[in-house]
């Protein structure tokens, strides 16, 4: 097993040298370039994807403009909220920012695994606590935050993307325009 997966997991809950090695035999690493997508808008999917390397990016269309409404890092899970038991079609798309080397893992083979290993199913179920956590902490932060504020907060808290994401998919992420993008970056410097 990857060393940024089994210390992500072990972040959460001490897991065996047998499960670890059960998780090792149900995932796959894959290399993906940069604009390869992982989900579309529409289709159903049972994987998961954990960020060995670079970025995917989350994002929706709305009245043919594309609105991003996260981004992936290392040792980052990138789950499709749609997809966890109901399997409805995906709101969004799932692209990779730039080149990644993801684990992939299906939710098919993780019920035999959860069967097997309830220890696993547990350490499932507070991984799935913390994205909701993360994800309501996230919206709150939008919807209390103004702008300039939100491009700080990504300024200190995910200095990468900065550097590594094209600016038009940074002002979508706080919810500006490019140009306003321009301006708030103007006031801070």
């Amino acid at each position: 097993m990857d060393d940024k997966l089994l210390n992500f997991f072990l972040k959460i809950q001490s897991i065996s040298d047998e499960e670890i090695e059960a998780i090792d035999k149900t995932m796959v690493t894959k290399q993906f370039k940069k604009g390869t997508i992982l989900l579309k808008e529409g289709q159903t999917s049972s994987e998961a994807f954990f960020v060995l390397e670079g970025i995917v990016r989350q994002y929706c269309i709305i009245d043919g403009e594309e609105k991003t409404t996260d981004f992936f890092t290392d040792a980052q899970w990138v789950v499709s909220l749609n997809n966890i038991n109901v399997n409805s079609p995906s709101t969004h798309f799932v692209e990779c920012s730039t080149d990644c080397l993801v684990l992939m893992g299906d939710s098919t083979k993780g019920e035999d695994l959860y069967r097997k290993y309830p220890n696993l199913e547990t350490i499932a179920r507070k991984l799935m606590t913390n994205v909701f956590l993360e994800r309501q902490a996230k919206l709150e932060a939008f919807t209390h935050n103004s702008p300039l504020v939100r491009y700080q907060n990504l300024i200190s808290n995910r200095p990468d993307l900065i550097q590594k994401v094209p600016q038009y998919q940074i002002a979508s992420y706080i919810g500006v325009t490019p140009e306003s993008l321009s301006r708030i970056r103007k006031r801070i410097i």
